[in-house]
């Protein structure tokens, strides 16, 4: 039986202006593994303000937010995240446009977020995803650089739930 249908032409958008990203590797012997995340001789680090680790459960969506001052250096370093990114600034010339990254244990790379650039995750799978950022500037509780959106009810053309196929 042959199955006949149409040509399927796959394009992604352009990455958004300022948005790096770094692929990351294991170097595994007999012990087990170790896999640098970020250095300050990398080409796309800025500085460095703290480093945290955030747990998301299955299923949750943790969006939208974005930083004035902040550049933000994720990595997944357990389970797997959609990380999506959309430019929302008007000097950018590519001002409106979403970028999606899957982060994690099949996917081992760092993705560089600049200030202004709108950001969130969601995981995929049975099991929490554990996020490691570097955030380029340390927390202050008294004046937080952090900015935040509804996930779902907003005006940014994205649509969180599952693309299944």
């Amino acid at each position: 039986m042959a199955i006949r249908g149409k040509k399927v032409k796959y394009s992604s958008p352009p990455r958004i202006h300022g948005v790096e990203v770094k692929r990351l590797v294991m170097h595994c012997d007999e012990s087990g593994g170790l896999m640098e995340l970020l250095r300050s001789d990398d080409s796309i680090f800025k500085k460095f303000g703290q480093c945290y680790v955030s747990i998301t459960y299955p299923g949750v969506v943790k969006a939208w937010h974005y930083h004035k001052k902040q550049w933000d250096y994720m990595a997944v370093v357990k389970g797997m995240s959609k990380i999506v990114l959309y430019d929302p600034r008007d000097d950018s010339p590519t001002k409106g446009v979403v970028n999606e990254f899957f982060l994690g244990e099949q996917s081992n790379v760092l993705v560089s977020i600049p200030p202004l650039v709108l950001h969130g995750q969601k995981p995929y799978g049975n099991e929490p995803s554990y996020l490691i950022n570097f955030p380029s500037e340390p927390f202050n509780a008294s004046d937080p650089d952090e900015y935040r959106l509804d996930p779902l009810k907003n005006d940014i053309p994205y649509d969180w739930s599952l693309k299944q196929g």
